[in-house]
């Protein structure tokens, strides 16, 4: 490996953060973005009213309903590191854009609610992380109001999911009293003053806590409770490890608010001196390292209409390994044939900004002509593909058809562009073409994203019957027959789009009886996997 490569790889670090809805994910991802510079006014979701939106929400129905329904890339510089945070959507019915942006990231910060502690959300996105051994951190938020102690919350990350805590600083305080943390490798206090004048609005000294009790910013009741509490945890608490860390076995806890922005410099440093370099990446010809002298990455994006003005489409690119030359030629397994890539961006949203060169954990966005699927590999040399990507059997199921029968074409691509970014999966009746597709959906919010972007888009207002079917599944066998496999409205057959057949259900009992009375047959959750 050339000094060059190591040098940049050393500095780089690529993550996502993982999160319940409401437990604070984009306001922390605002205030990172604020402390590395990348913007100088957090638009928090509590300002919305006035107008000022998040940076990493730019769907128009983000910003009306305050949440988070996409993933962005959100790329800044702070201290010597290039950092490339992964924002992924806090709303549950998009887990599986969630479980696909994990797969571009090296670590993770799983954010929870000090009040509400380990919620269902964060448990699924969690067995993911350990599902592909990506290092996870622990940020416990919003101790700017009063929550649960510190030892339950922490109790209850290692009992509920199964990993140990290492605390890396202990909170003195909460709510309104919340004013510092005692760091436990410096062993100081940390204390934080409010400072609204400046747009970070937080002080911060480090000091020894008997110099903390000496200038009244700690009384001798609070230095001796939390003396009392740093001992219990440094004689009963797990040891850090930095291998335990790697290899997602431990994880490093913080404690702190985002939204007052008490607690996360000191975060953001220990994490970035802690999280890893960027990681290498499974693949049909073995592990593929980042010092692998030649390019390669992977697709595990795609979003239409981040331009609306322009109706672009954008394929994101996580770099796995080798440098990304402007201009550079690769090979595409899946196409069997070797494409030019050409004016890549590097993002802040919406922003972007066109770059010459990209190295391991980087990611990139080239414009798409309809040619890229997710988990596309892109490779300099060679001819191998990288670990499948995530894909959900879907649970919500309608029938859609347009308001005007002139505004057809405009529905069909639209559902075309909108399943290709795997917002959707599109399905039609056996044999019976493309008239009134069916749309399966993971989530049901999914739906209302699908005919809010179909309106304000593509101009095409669309109507959503709904199917009473809450089961897929993808069929494998000689003797199934799919002209005769429907059955009273408890089963249907369709075709997705590249004419694999799946069977509906209309429940579990459905799904299961029918297994039961053809054991000759698969039913499988998802596409069978070499045909992805």
């Amino acid at each position: 490996m050339s000094a060059e490569m190591e040098q940049h790889i050393a500095k780089r670090r690529t993550f996502a953060i993982i999160s319940h809805p409401d437990a604070g994910k984009t306001t922390l991802t605002e205030k990172l973005l604020l402390l590395g510079g990348a913007i100088h006014l957090a638009g928090s979701v509590k300002a919305r009213k006035a107008k000022k939106f998040a940076t990493s929400d730019w769907m128009e129905l983000e910003k009306e309903r305050g949440i988070s329904v996409t993933s962005s890339v959100l790329q800044f510089s702070y201290k010597g590191f290039a950092v490339n945070l992964l924002d992924t959507p806090g709303h549950q019915d998009f887990s599986e854009d969630t479980y696909r942006t994990l797969s571009a990231a090296d670590a993770a910060v799983m954010l929870i609610d000090a009040a509400k502690g380990v919620e269902p959300q964060t448990i699924k996105l969690f067995q993911v992380c350990k599902l592909r051994q990506i290092p996870v951190f622990t940020f416990v938020n919003k101790l700017d109001r009063y929550g649960r102690a510190p030892l339950e919350l922490m109790d209850e990350v290692e009992k509920v999911l199964g990993i140990a805590c290492c605390p890396m600083n202990w909170p003195l305080g909460s709510g309104p009293e919340f004013r510092g943390l005692y760091d436990m490798a410096q062993k100081k206090l940390v204390a934080f003053r409010d400072n609204r004048e400046g747009e970070f609005g937080v002080e911060e000294r480090w000091m020894p806590m008997g110099e903390a009790e000496e200038e009244g910013l700690i009384s001798a009741e609070e230095k001796a409770s939390l003396q009392e509490e740093v001992e219990l945890l440094e004689g009963g608490g797990a040891l850090f490890s930095r291998e335990a860390v790697d290899k997602a076995q431990l994880s490093p806890m913080y404690f702190g608010s985002a939204m007052t922005q008490f607690g996360l410099r000191p975060f953001l440093d220990s994490f970035l001196s802690l999280a890893p370099p960027p990681m290498g990446r499974k693949s049909t010809q073995g592990w593929i390292e980042p010092s692998r002298k030649t390019f390669s990455g992977f697709i595990f994006k795609i979003q239409a209409n981040m331009d609306p003005s322009h109706r672009d489409r954008m394929a994101f690119v996580r770099v796995v390994s080798g440098k990304y030359e402007k201009g550079m030629q690769a090979f595409c397994p899946r196409l069997q044939k070797e494409v030019r890539l050409t004016n890549p961006s590097q993002l802040m949203a919406q922003e972007r900004t066109a770059v010459d060169e990209a190295w391991p954990g980087d990611v990139l966005g080239f414009y798409d002509t309809g040619i890229w699927h997710i988990g596309d590999a892109l490779v300099e040399a060679g001819d191998f593909s990288f670990e499948d990507l995530p894909r959900f059997s879907p649970e919500h199921f309608v029938q859609v058809r347009a308001k005007n029968p002139l505004k057809r074409k405009q529905v069909e691509k639209g559902l075309k562009q909108l399943s290709e970014e795997g917002t959707v999966q599109i399905f039609e009746r056996w044999n019976m073409g493309m008239k009134d597709p069916i749309v399966g959906a993971v989530g049901e919010l999914q739906l209302e994203v699908l005919k809010f972007r179909m309106q304000h888009e593509y101009g095409a207002d669309i109507v959503l019957e709904r199917l009473h079917f809450s089961r897929a599944r993808w069929v494998l066998g000689e003797k199934f027959e799919p002209t005769s496999f429907d059955w009273e409205g408890n089963r249907q057959t369709v075709q997705d789009r590249e004419g694999r057949p799946l069977v509906l259900f209309r429940d579990e009992w459905a799904m299961e009886h029918t297994q039961s009375q053809h054991p000759e047959l698969m039913f499988l959750p998802h596409a069978p996997m070499d045909t992805l």
